[in-house]
């Protein structure tokens, strides 16, 4: 029986790449959301969802939802994602929860990274991020991207978020 060795092909293809006549991978786009200090007497953490829509149409698909996952008994931290009243009627009452990749505990005031999905299909789609907080306001904010990302954009809230970018 004879084995043959098989050498890995990426130091072969290095400089094929850097003359451009490969193309390597584009970065993944990513979307930085802020949740800004608001000074109230009782502060609650805001749920937060962020979701894409296509322009022409179809189903959203919910990229991040940051809740209180471990509140269980009487009421479930998933009893109050409907507050969330946008996303909930494009599909978050359909989702399952926790959904792997995609739930995550709530956020306090800062600046967050998330990461677009890299399999979405060219074409023009409008990504949403609503905020709601007990004893709080609620806000939507949307920014329309086209797939692959090559120009960002960015909008603001008033209130409950803030800067809403995608890089």
């Amino acid at each position: 029986m004879t084995t043959s060795k098989v050498l890995p092909a990426l130091p072969l293809l290095a400089p094929l790449v850097a003359a451009g006549t490969i193309a390597s991978p584009a970065a993944a786009a990513t979307v930085s959301v802020t949740i800004p200090r608001i000074n109230v007497a009782e502060y609650h953490r805001p749920y937060v969802v962020g979701w894409l829509e296509p322009i022409a149409g179809g189903p959203a698909r919910t990229v991040f939802v940051w809740y209180d996952v471990k509140k269980a008994g009487r009421e479930p931290g998933t009893k109050w994602l409907a507050d969330l009243r946008t996303w909930w009627r494009k599909g978050g009452r359909s989702m399952q929860l926790p959904a792997d990749g995609v739930s995550g505990a709530t956020r306090a005031p800062g600046t967050y990274q998330v990461a677009l999905p890299s399999n979405l299909p060219a074409g023009q789609y409008v990504f949403k991020v609503e905020a709601a907080r007990e004893t709080g306001g609620r806000e939507l904010v949307s920014v329309p991207v086209t797939v692959p990302v090559k120009k960002g954009g960015s909008a603001s809230g008033s209130a409950e978020l803030g800067a809403v970018t995608i890089r």
